[in-house]
């Protein structure tokens, strides 16, 4: 399947659906939402690296997003405003070069004291996935999944 020549930009309002783009795209987002339940099974966020730019990803976060308090739910309309969309795509534009898929879409639990469900998951940017569940993990917000899997190992 083409999408037109190479290099050619691709307006998103302009094309027809590609049904098998989007399941392509959905397997994908399910795959990295189950792949990343799974690893805070079996550790604790609190020492789980998501990248090898983790503290770089971290620190730059907290600076672009002082206000954000990864405690709470996210404020999906804030976060995706056109004032949020700028400030965000500023944020992952610094990691082009250097993360994977920075800007792939997937799956991202809305606030940290749930488990993924349909009302509890938002759809975000591979990169504000990074952000937000790297600085939930480094403030212990995903240990509880990793307690209740390991209940022999609570405390320690």
């Amino acid at each position: 399947m083409s999408l037109g020549p190479a290099g050619a930009s691709l307006n998103p309002e302009q094309t027809q659906n590609f049904e098998d783009m989007e399941k392509q795209f959905a397997v994908k987002a399910v795959q990295h939402m189950s792949t990343y339940w799974s690893l805070l099974e079996r550790i604790r966020g609190s020492k789980l690296r998501l990248t090898k730019l983790d503290d770089e990803i971290y620190n730059h976060f907290k600076s672009a997003f002082p206000d954000f308090d990864p405690r709470t739910t996210i404020d999906e309309d804030k976060m995706k405003s056109k004032e949020g969309k700028a400030k965000w795509r500023e944020f992952m534009m610094a990691y082009e070069k250097t993360i994977d898929d920075y800007n792939f879409g997937t799956m991202l639990r809305s606030n940290p004291k749930f488990e993924y469900g349909e009302k509890e998951t938002i759809f975000a940017m591979r990169m504000q996935f990074y952000a937000i569940e790297i600085a939930r993990n480094r403030e212990g917000l995903n240990d509880w999944i990793y307690e209740r899997e390991h209940p022999d190992e609570n405390g320690k």
